[in-house]
């Protein structure tokens, strides 16, 4: 602008001074306009010449600024303007060149979080749920979405919300899923946003655990049955010579301690059925006749401990493919769990995929929750934990996923689902 306005006062003057040579001489007056237009002629073209690499500059911060990196302008000839060019193309290069190369990082970023088996959880910067992948999508749902991990009805993630910021974690459900979870966090416009990543090791854990106990009740069962068989036999044959009526409190101790060696067998035996619970014989099973006649059996036993078993009324039939028998212990097993914890009620409910057996006895707490179906863990004085661990082997031999757990209600439910 101010080029403009000293060509024009510039001009201006040239042209006062020739209309005053105009009175004075003619000739030297069309020479002077011949000058003065030539002048003109050449301001303009110098401020053309000004103009463009301003020009060329303009167009490509727009072409910058909307991330048009397919623009490249084309040299003119003019030296100083095709070495501005020269740079301007090489940045432009170098940025599309960076940009497909981030493109191409960011898409395979995302179709290895997709496919990726571990589960990925990202929170904004109020810890709410924002994004998930397909793996953690299947675990949660996107009901979860726009919640805190605290507002959440899960367990799993009402753990996770304590956990802190570069933490890992081996965390358990009500049932026997168990997780690796490692809590992390990344720079988002300067500020941290938190996300966490759960890897499912519950099937790796299951038969290393497995393996374990199995090889440790063989040997126990191995080492304590040699032992009961030949003391059970060296304590028979001394009764057979202790007939006499003053050996009379001594045979009385024998037979205790022979009757004490079959409980202890017995007990051995238990665990070991275990180790050596057969894959199951699968056949259609009527669930609602099933159900019936376990409750039918262990009906007198609820009412001795002042509780009662209520059956749902026939409707749809639900049947099964499965092992009866095995199908039937756990049945007797959590039907006599439920017994136990003392309540007054039971109430058995079958659905289409699912069984759920409630009881409003002792409510199980967190510390036992996450500890149910550990091998031989009991919550009872004299419990032995055997019962919880067959019914785990079975349902998992089954394919049913299943939890234990008391309800905000205060009813404790067994849930067994069919349908996986």
């Amino acid at each position: 602008m101010k080029y403009i306005l000293y060509m024009i006062a510039l001009h201006v003057l040239l042209t006062g001074l020739v209309y005053q040579v105009f009175f004075q001489h003619k000739l030297l007056f069309i020479a002077a306009e011949v000058i003065l237009f030539i002048s003109i002629a050449i301001a303009a073209q110098l401020y053309q010449d000004f103009r463009q690499p301003v020009a060329f500059i303009r167009s490509g911060i727009e072409a910058i600024k909307d991330q048009d990196f397919t623009i490249r302008f084309v040299p003119t000839g003019k030296g100083e303007v095709d070495t501005l060019i020269e740079v301007y193309n090489l940045m432009i290069d170098q940025l599309r060149q960076e940009r497909t190369r981030l493109q191409e990082q960011h898409f395979f970023l995302e179709k290895l979080i997709e496919a990726s088996p571990v589960g990925l959880l990202v929170l904004d910067f109020d810890e709410r749920v924002v994004q998930l992948n397909p793996t953690a999508t299947r675990q949660f749902s996107d009901r979860i979405l726009g919640k805190k991990l605290e507002e959440t009805d899960q367990g799993l993630l009402q753990q996770m919300s304590t956990m802190p910021d570069g933490e890992s974690r081996t965390l358990k459900t009500t049932g026997i899923q168990t997780y690796k979870v490692q809590r992390s966090h990344l720079m988002d416009q300067g500020f941290r946003r938190s996300f966490f990543m759960l890897e499912e090791l519950t099937s790796e854990l299951y038969e290393i655990e497995k393996a374990a106990y199995g090889k440790v009740i063989r040997m126990m069962a191995h080492e304590v049955n040699n032992t009961l068989g030949a003391t059970d036999s060296i304590l028979q044959t001394t009764l057979d010579f202790l007939t006499e009526p003053e050996f009379a409190d001594l045979s009385e101790a024998l037979r205790i301690a022979s009757g004490r060696n079959g409980r202890l067998t017995l007990f051995m035996r238990n665990f070991a059925d275990v180790v050596r619970l057969p894959l199951p014989r699968r056949e259609d099973v009527s669930l609602n006749r099933l159900v019936e006649q376990v409750s039918l059996f262990m009906r007198a036993t609820a009412l001795n401990q002042g509780s009662s078993i209520h059956t749902p009324e026939p409707n749809e039939p639900c049947t099964l493919y499965a092992d009866t028998a095995q199908l039937e212990q756990v049945l007797v097993n959590v039907l006599k769990n439920a017994i136990e914890a003392g309540g007054t009620e039971i109430r058995v409910e079958i659905q289409k995929s699912e069984l759920a057996i409630l009881n409003n006895g002792k409510a199980i707490t967190s510390e036992e929750s996450t500890q149910l179906f550990n091998p031989f863990y009991s919550s009872k004085p004299q419990g032995q934990g055997i019962g919880l661990t067959l019914i785990r082997e079975i349902l998992v031999n089954h394919g049913f996923s299943f939890t234990l757990k008391t309800q905000a209600d205060g009813w404790t439910a067994f849930r067994i689902q069919f349908e996986r």
